[in-house]
């Protein structure tokens, strides 16, 4: 147990004397369970968790009801953690209250690379655009398998309409962390453009997110 350790082995008594980037993983993952169980201490059960998710990276991408299923992770517990990567995304994405302005691809992958990077599964998310390029809403539209995402332009120009929006920018990642477009990205990107004329919404790029690199199909002139 936490409380039979050595005070300056504790996570928190750590994190207090050390600052936050002395802590593992485990450790700061344990300082948000708070306990553990009867046989195995906070920083026990955060090990687990790390290992059974996979890494880091994969816990993620689990819910709550996956989360659920590890022993010593009840529902208050996995919710606590969704809560704080949560909070996480959503700091990595946010900008002291200025306006959000997509000028080029490389904005919109700075905006969302981080929040599609270590996902599992492909996420297909939209940014929607004022007149003057600034971001009013960002949604998304699809979940796919591991290697996989379907999304339907009809869904998309819904959702752009509702918002007012002017223009979009397409975005998903790849699990495999590498970005190359597939003959399904180039496909979906040109139905988008198409119904885009349309509808009078311009698809301004799609951008595929990969780990730690992207592409762009309109730098690579495949829209």
């Amino acid at each position: 147990m936490l409380r039979d350790l050595p005070q300056a082995e504790r996570p928190r008594e750590r994190m207090m004397q050390y600052g936050a980037e002395a802590l593992s993983q485990a450790e700061l993952l344990a300082i948000l369970l708070r306990t553990g169980t009867r046989r195995e201490s906070a920083i026990a059960v955060a090990q687990r968790i790390v290992g059974q998710a996979g890494g880091l990276r994969r816990l993620v991408d689990m819910g709550v009801e996956e989360l659920i299923e590890i022993k010593g992770v009840g529902p208050a517990k996995a919710i606590q953690l969704k809560a704080a990567i949560e909070l996480g995304r959503r700091m990595s994405a946010s900008r002291l209250g200025e306006p959000i302005v997509i000028r080029s691809p490389q904005d919109a992958a700075e905006l969302l690379s981080e929040q599609l990077r270590y996902l599992q599964k492909e996420h297909f998310v939209c940014l929607f655009l004022n007149t003057k390029n600034h971001v009013i809403a960002q949604e998304t539209l699809s979940i796919g398998s591991l290697n996989a995402s379907i999304v339907h332009p009809r869904e998309v120009f819904r959702a752009a309409i509702k918002l007012s929006s002017a223009s979009i920018v397409c975005a998903h990642n790849h699990p495999s962390g590498d970005p190359a477009p597939s003959p399904e990205d180039i496909a979906i990107t040109k139905r988008l453009v198409e119904a885009g004329r349309i509808v009078g919404i311009d698809v301004l790029d799609h951008i595929v997110v990969g780990d730690g690199s992207f592409v762009s199909l309109k730098e690579r002139g495949l829209m």
